[in-house]
């Protein structure tokens, strides 16, 4: 299965779809986007495959959302898709495609719905707490 994961190495977050993934046995393809950036025609490809809007996808913390004018409601998305080219950290992530479909992954564990095959369990997010995937190999639901 072919896997792509635009991703950043400095989320957690990202770090953790990453790692849950490659657990699962894949060898994703990894796009650094702050690195690579971000063109129009890839954005608007990525959210409508991931029934996301500009807005939807906007990342308004830890990044320089506010201070661009970005969070007002009137801002339109061709304002927003233009910012986040100039600022590729104004996008969400990570993103990650497969033949299941393209994801916001955001908790990580989002990742296991575009994945064939779950990770060998017992299986933890990099914080060593949160269990996802049980000993069993069977996917923990969300606040157990």
């Amino acid at each position: 299965m072919k896997i792509v994961i635009h991703h950043n190495p400095d989320c957690a977050t990202s770090r953790n779809v990453v790692a849950i993934v490659e657990a699962a046995g894949y060898r994703p393809t990894i796009i650094e986007y702050l690195k690579d950036g971000w063109s129009r025609p890839q954005l608007l490809a990525l959210f409508a495959a991931a029934d996301l809007t500009p807005r939807t996808a906007l990342r308004t913390t830890k990044s320089p959302a506010e201070e661009l004018g970005l969070l007002d409601p009137a801002v339109d998305d061709d304002r927003l898709l233009a910012a986040m080219i100039e600022h590729p950290v104004l996008v969400n992530r990570p993103i990650v495609c497969t033949p299941r479909g393209v994801r916001l992954c955001r908790p990580s564990e989002v990742v296991l719905d575009l994945l064939d095959r779950l990770p060998a369990g017992p299986f933890f997010k990099e914080d060593g707490r949160t269990l996802i995937v049980d000993a069993s190999g069977r996917r923990v639901p969300p606040n157990s």
